[in-house]
């Protein structure tokens, strides 16, 4: 401000600041750096007396190089515009794995690189997108939804696993036929067994739900011809025979995992055992063929049969682990009980959960001897009690559904119904937790030596994984979820509850079976 002051009293022709100027409002509103410099430049000649007819011209980038505020405006290069207003690279073309990196046509080459300035002239970005997309390894082949492809871009990353042939470089030969490259759809765990041949367990439930209703209702209409005759053994032997006849003839390759094991001595049906055609897929089964054989000889509710399937190593394998304590809620409960804590602590927290009093809340427990301390827990807390005698499967499921007014279940019970109730729980949403229970020191030996552990929580996931889980059960005789199976004098009608853990669909069946057609249930008259 002094030295514009200063020019102006000399007579020189340089213009008079406004009213109201300052040095400091200057730079605020101007913002271009070649007009600060010239402005500078200016009262700087003005101080010094000459007059002078017109500032000497100099470029932009030498005034702004004197500018201190140089580096909040870069100056602008020729084509910058052009190359902001680029198109993003189109995605790369997706190939198959396994192609050699050689077969590259000889028309996709770039025009740009056989001419000899392409070393020292650079192409316009625009150009440069539109042949990048191009230089990626060409296939004969489509590929299709179940083969295994990567990107170009993919293919040029580092390899970090050498095992991993899903991010092989461009630069590695094709896979041999027999390699694995990756696990096939609706695999969970990475370590199951390949099934070459077929389609995965995934593609197949749908079908494959209907045929356990099939195999679940034989076991169930063969077992209710013993209802009330007082010969559990009976009953039961005749549910494995009716259930092993017809998953023979079901088009898939199982394996029995919890089967008719060493507790129930059944001659068919032991863990291990092959079943089915031995057909694609390949699938892990769980068995009950008469879940309730007590309640079947005594002519009492409750009694179901029921079979799961789930892909290879999803279930939990229990070995000589025969007893299991299980707690079981439904979908809303999901999480807010543990079966560490106390069944007092657990009821509180399932009646917060469902929006309920204490009092109000129904719990089922089998109505056994080692119950006695856990029911007057239960009682004193204000919580009702529902005793079955025989039969948690079908409680389980009834708990986790919240069919008969039931909502949780407490208590010891089969390890084998628990895995089985675990496959059902995942279609239905809610929640199971267990430990191993031995009953005496010589199970508690066994048990160690199997390499497990009693003081393992187990959750659903952990008796049931995978995501190809379905489950299907049939009555034998009336219950809180299914009703059992009604004779006539044209055969038998059954009652049935299918479901599919991939999709949550529930479906329950009332099939009416015909002796004089041949039914699927057989055309046996039964037990004279």
């Amino acid at each position: 401000m002094r030295l514009f002051n200063k020019a102006h009293a000399r007579g020189s022709s340089a213009t008079p600041p406004p009213r109201g100027f300052t040095p400091h409002r200057a730079l605020m509103h101007v913002t271009n750096p070649a007009t600060v410099a010239a402005a500078s430049l200016g009262a700087a000649v003005a101080a010094s007396g000459r007059r002078v007819a017109s500032l000497p011209r100099a470029s932009p980038r030498a005034l702004a190089s004197s500018c201190p505020r140089r580096r909040f405006f870069p100056t602008p290069r020729r084509g910058a515009s052009r190359v902001a207003r680029a198109p993003a690279p189109a995605p790369a073309v997706r190939v198959p794995l396994g192609e050699p990196p050689s077969r590259v046509p000889a028309d996709d080459a770039s025009p740009r690189a056989e001419s000899p300035r392409a070393s020292r002239v650079r192409p316009p970005a625009r150009r440069r997108a539109r042949t990048a997309t191009r230089r990626v390894v060409a296939s004969d082949a489509v590929p299709t939804g179940g083969e295994n492809c990567h990107t170009a871009a993919a293919a040029d990353a580092p390899d970090d696993d050498a095992g991993a042939s899903s991010h092989d470089s461009i630069s590695t030969p094709a896979p041999r036929a027999a390699e694995t490259i990756s696990p096939p759809l609706g695999t969970k765990n990475a370590s199951s067994p390949a099934r070459a041949g077929g389609p995965p367990l995934s593609r197949t439930t749908r079908n494959l739900a209907l045929e356990m209703v099939r195999v679940t209702e034989s076991a169930a209409v063969a077992a209710a011809r013993w209802l009330g005759k007082g010969d559990k053994l009976a009953a039961d032997a005749a549910a494995v025979r009716a259930m092993r006849e017809h998953l023979s003839r079901v088009d898939f390759a199982g394996r029995v995992v919890i089967g008719e094991g060493e507790k129930d001595r059944a001659p068919m049906l032991a863990n291990g055992e092959s079943v089915g055609t031995g057909a694609p897929p390949s699938a892990d089964v769980a068995v009950d063929p008469l879940d309730g054989t007590s309640l079947v000889a005594g002519g009492r509710d409750g009694a179901v049969s029921v079979i799961a399937v789930a892909e290879p190593g999803a279930m939990f394998d229990p070995g000589p682990a025969f007893y299991m304590d299980k707690l079981v809620v439904g979908p809303r409960a999901v999480g807010v009980a543990n079966i560490a804590d106390s069944p007092t602590v657990n009821v509180h927290n399932i009646a917060k959960a469902l929006g309920k009093s204490v009092a109000d809340v129904t719990c089922v427990v089998l109505d056994r001897e080692r119950h006695a301390g856990l029911i007057e827990e239960l009682r004193l807390a204000g919580a009702r009690i529902k005793l079955i005698a025989d039969g948690d499967v079908e409680a389980a499921v009834a708990a986790a559904s919240g069919e008969d007014g039931v909502d949780c279940l407490f208590g010891v019970g089969g390890t084998p119904e628990g895995v089985v109730a675990a496959a059902a729980i995942r279609c239905l949403g809610g929640e199971i937790q267990g430990m191993l229970w031995p009953r005496d020191a010589a199970d508690a030996a066994a048990i160690r030596a199997a390499g497990l552990d009693v003081t393992r929580i187990l959750k659903t996931e952990d008796l049931c994984g995978g995501d190809a889980v379905l489950f299907a059960a049939t009555g034998v005789s009336d219950g809180a979820l299914l009703r059992g199976v009604r004779f006539s004098d044209f055969g038998a009608t059954s009652h049935s509850i299918v479901m599919r853990a991939p999709s949550g669909t529930i479906r329950e069946m009332k099939t009416k079976h015909r002796w004089d057609r041949g039914t699927d249930a057989g055309t046996a008259p039964g037990p004279r």
